[in-house]
């Protein structure tokens, strides 16, 4: 029987635990101690989960041997802040017939890395062409019901990601390849930034004119980052981009839109983000992705807004009439962005 180990048992694992599980895929989960393992082998759902959404059987254990034994792939379904030292206690059970799979959507403090970069630096050489990551428009929940939804899994390495996505498609997930690694992990760790401030118009009571206006621009600004690191612009309209923001912007489910609406009210953020029990990554994606614009020279109005209502204690409602009332240009342009050169490039190549 295909065995495959998933770190972490977040609600994001527990789903894509499940979507496995009803393939026949053995799948043991490794929970971080012996008595959270033992309550989820009572039950098999999550804290997020309720009999609703029944699961076929998991095996949950805290034993890291036991998880991993004999598996074709180990996926890292835990926090973008917590895939460094779960990757360390993971890396002297890995060879080359195991895909490391990224399910972390957020950018690291301090390095400003992407996960799969993470990865890289903690695992052999030899092994870096089996690190695969997983992006897309998924709430735990709906895929854990089994509604119909899509991802991307990316990887450098084409058989690594076409291996994959033989494991997690089914007839109600649609599995595609991409082969922009940076690309699909900075849209779905960059669109948290949006989800917050999508979450602050709803809680203004902006509209949905507003709103519509603030995911755009801020797809577009963040696919100038991307493009800056090294990312494919088209990646950013698909699901790992558009798709992803439209989701997280527009759910109930999404838990940085939670954070940018309970924001408006008034309520301090380390208050909101102590009563969630799972992380809304956007808190931590905000002020990497600051810095890194800062490196580049690279505007990047809403994300610096959506810092100064984190951090800097700036009222939601100061900050939404900022943005709106920013420095109009054409869509495509602002400092440092590389957006019409590396079309007028792509043009010219054509025409050769």
């Amino acid at each position: 029987m295909l065995k495959v180990a998933i770190i972490g048992t977040t609600s994001w694992g527990t789903a894509l635990g499940a979507i496995m599980a009803r393939k026949g895929i053995q799948v043991r989960m490794w929970a971080r101690t012996e008595q959270e393992a033992l309550e989820l082998n009572g039950n098999g759902l999550g804290k997020e989960f309720s009999s609703e959404a029944p699961i076929p059987q998991l095996l949950f254990t805290h034993q890291l041997d036991e998880a991993i034994d004999d598996v074709k792939a180990v996926i890292l379904a835990v926090p973008s802040q917590r895939i460094r030292e779960n990757i360390r206690q993971v890396k002297s059970y890995l060879d080359k017939s195991i895909m490391v799979v990224s399910a972390a959507k957020g950018l690291e403090i301090n390095t400003g890395k992407r996960m799969s970069q993470v990865i890289a630096d903690e695992i052999p050489s030899r092994l870096h062409a089996n690190i695969c990551v997983l992006s897309g428009p998924n709430l735990a929940r709906e895929v854990l019901l089994g509604l119909p939804a899509a991802t991307v899994v990316a990887a450098e390495d084409v058989n690594t990601a076409r291996k994959v996505q033989k494991l997690l498609k089914t007839p109600n997930l649609c599995v595609y390849t991409n082969g922009d690694v940076i690309g699909v992990e900075l849209g779905g760790a960059l669109k948290n930034i949006i989800a917050l401030g999508a979450g602050i118009a709803d809680g203004l009571g902006y509209g949905d004119n507003a709103k519509a206006a603030f995911m755009t621009r801020g797809l577009t600004e963040i696919t100038a980052l991307g493009v800056a690191l090294g990312a494919h612009p088209l990646t950013f309209s698909g699901l790992a981009g558009l798709g992803d923001v439209i989701a997280t912007c527009a759910s109930p489910l999404s838990r940085n839109h939670y954070v940018g609406e309970e924001l408006t009210k008034g309520r301090l953020l380390d208050e909101i983000m102590g009563s969630m029990t799972n992380v809304a990554e956007g808190v931590t994606t905000t002020p990497v992705a600051r810095e890194l614009a800062h490196q580049f020279g690279l505007e990047m109005p809403i994300t610096e807004k959506i810092y100064q209502v984190l951090y800097e204690n700036v009222e939601p409602r100061q900050a939404a009439v900022d943005m709106m009332g920013g420095n109009v240009r054409h869509e495509l342009t602002g400092r440092r962005w590389k957006l019409f050169s590396f079309f007028r490039r792509r043009k010219r190549s054509a025409n050769k």
